[in-house]
């Protein structure tokens, strides 16, 4: 009587022992996943900040091209007002998100093409730093959605696999969806050709 209820206790110690182990990974994975969220919209609050002073130098060039300018604001103030809550990640949500970032690089591109109208502008110091910023901040962005979509991917992976599925499902975990690429964005120009490089 009393091995079958130390069996009974060992089992359950070992069941317990083997939930805890998963449920702790699931939390460290997530954990990861929502770092790499923090991570894409640092990158994206980086172009974002360079509009301002972008639109502020074009403007002193492109008198004409107020309209172009103002679409940029206006994309800025809309992308700026999207954010992703890690702990609230839908496929809905990131959609939403990389719309409004997407049209705000819509509208950025539009402005580039435009510059190329201002051989003056072209020449400025200050527009050639900027540009170079907005470089590294767009290959700071690809990296981070890579990223993200890795850490995505390793949690997604581990939270459906058996038996973590169990784990996961008894404790609400919800699978992760994907940064995609864009129709409009499959077919941007590089921003080098748009720079002049």
């Amino acid at each position: 009587m009393k091995k079958g209820i130390i069996a009974i206790i060992a089992i359950v110690v070992l069941a317990f022992l083997w939930g805890m182990r998963i449920y702790n990974g699931l939390v460290s994975k997530q954990e990861i996943v929502e770092q790499a969220v923090g991570n894409v919209q640092t990158a994206y609050q980086q172009r974002a900040d360079l509009i301002p002073n972008l639109v502020a130098t074009v403007k002193n060039y492109a008198e004409y091209e107020a309209g172009t300018l103002t679409a940029v604001v206006e994309a800025r103030a809309k992308a700026t007002s999207v954010t992703l809550d890690a702990n609230n990640l839908t496929e809905e949500n990131l959609k939403a998100f990389q719309a409004a970032q997407d049209e705000m690089s819509g509208a950025l591109s539009r402005l580039l093409v435009t510059i190329e109208k201002y051989p003056d502008l072209k020449a400025n110091q200050n527009y050639l730093d900027l540009q170079s910023k907005l470089e590294s901040c767009e290959n700071s962005i690809a990296n981070a959605r890579r990223k993200f979509n890795e850490t995505a991917k390793t949690y997604n992976t581990y939270l459906r696999r058996f038996p973590n599925n169990i784990i996961s499902s008894m404790f609400g975990f919800d699978k992760m969806p994907y940064f995609e690429a864009s129709e409009a964005a499959q077919n941007a120009p590089n921003v080098g050709d748009l720079f002049g490089k």
